[in-house]
């Protein structure tokens, strides 16, 4: 999905031939994360994927 794009609830939908929980999807719509334990390996990875589909990842320290 793309934040700000006409309906990426539809286009997901779509996407996945599937129906989708609107209370999961409410809590996935978001530019800010889930808050998450701190990984043992002190260490996440962020993955930005842009609407062409470009990917890039990067791993921090925590």
């Amino acid at each position: 999905y793309f934040l700000g794009a006409n309906d990426p609830y539809k286009a997901l939908k779509t996407t996945l031939k599937a129906e989708i929980n609107e209370d999961a999807w409410a809590s996935l719509n978001s530019d800010t994360s889930r808050p998450f334990p701190k990984p043992k390996s002190g260490r996440i990875a962020v993955k930005v994927i842009n609407h062409l589909g470009d990917e890039v990842m990067k791993v921090f320290r925590v």
